[in-house]
C-alpha cells in the first residue's frame, strides 16, 4: 500500500463542511467520489480537519492509502477532471506509512476575512464577512496579542456532542491587518477547537463594539465558560490557510 498526502483548496460555500454526513453533501463524499472514478477501489483517506458549514480552505490536507500504482502528477490530474470547480487538487506526494493527515500535523493558520466597508462588496458575498461598523485595526491587532501562550480555551470553544477533550491549545501568532476595506485576522496554533477561531474573533468585535473592554481577553480565558466570550463570527468569512507537518 501506498500512502499520498494530497493537498486540496475548496470553496465551501457548497459544502457542509469536510466530514461525510448522512444528510447533506460535504467535501469529503465528493472527493472520494473522485477519487473512486480514478483509482475504481475503496480507498482509506483521512483529512487534516474538520470543517463547518461554509468553510473554505485554502490548504487542506489528506492522506489517502491506495494499491493503486497511478503517479502523483497524474493523480493530480485525473482528480481534477472528476472533481467540481469549486474544488482543486493542488499536489500530491508520498509520504510515509505511518503518516495520517491529521494527527501527524503540528499546527494550523486559519485567516478570518472581513469586508469592512458601508457597502457590501457582491464578489465577497459567501467569501468573507461584511461587517459595516468602524473597525479599530490598530486596538484590535493589541488585544489580539492575549491569546498568545498556551490556554485552556474552553471560554473559546462551542461544546457539543463531541467527546470533551483536553482544551489547552498554543497559540504562536495572531494579527490584525487592513488592506484597504479588507480586514485580515491571521491566527497559528498547534490545534483549534471546535469554532475556536470564530469565538476568537466574534471577541475582538465585541471588543469593537466596545461591549467588552480592551483587555478583557485574559479574564475571558480564565473563566472557562463560553458564555463569557463573544459570539460566533459567521462562517463565510474563515479560511483554512496552512497545515504544517515537521
Amino acid at each position: 500500500m501506498r500512502n499520498l498526502l494530497v493537498t486540496i483548496a475548496f470553496d465551501g460555500r457548497a459544502y457542509h463542511g469536510w466530514q461525510i454526513q448522512s444528510n447533506a453533501v460535504s467535501v469529503q463524499e465528493v472527493f472520494q467520489r473522485a477519487l473512486a472514478g480514478v483509482t475504481g477501489e475503496p480507498v482509506d483517506i483521512k483529512g487534516c480537519s474538520r470543517t463547518d458549514t461554509g468553510v473554505h480552505a485554502r490548504m487542506f490536507c489528506i492522506s489517502v492509502k491506495t494499491g493503486h500504482s497511478i503517479p502523483c502528477e497524474r493523480l493530480v490530474a485525473a482528480l481534477n477532471r472528476f472533481l467540481p470547480k469549486d474544488i482543486a487538487v493542488l499536489s500530491c506526494r508520498e509520504v510515509a506509512e505511518g503518516f495520517h493527515a491529521r494527527y501527524s500535523c503540528v499546527g494550523k493558520e486559519y485567516v478570518y476575512e472581513i469586508w469592512n466597508a458601508a457597502v457590501r462588496n457582491p464578489f465577497l458575498d459567501g467569501r468573507a464577512y461584511h461587517y459595516w461598523y468602524p473597525l479599530d485595526v490598530e486596538q484590535l491587532h493589541q488585544s489580539a496579542q492575549d491569546y498568545l501562550g498556551s490556554h485552556d480555551f474552553t471560554s473559546f470553544c462551542t461544546l457539543d456532542s463531541r467527546e470533551r477533550e483536553n482544551m489547552v491549545r498554543t497559540v504562536r501568532a495572531f494579527s490584525v491587518r487592513r488592506e484597504g476595506d479588507l480586514v485580515r485576522m491571521t491566527v497559528e496554533a498547534d490545534g483549534f477547537l471546535y469554532n475556536m477561531v470564530r469565538i476568537m474573533v466574534g471577541t475582538l468585535l465585541r471588543i469593537a463594539q466596545g461591549k467588552f473592554a480592551p483587555d478583557c481577553i485574559p479574564g475571558i480565558i480564565r473563566a472557562k465558560d463560553r458564555a463569557q466570550a463573544g459570539p460566533t463570527a459567521p462562517a463565510c468569512g474563515l479560511y483554512l490557510n496552512r497545515v504544517f507537518y515537521d
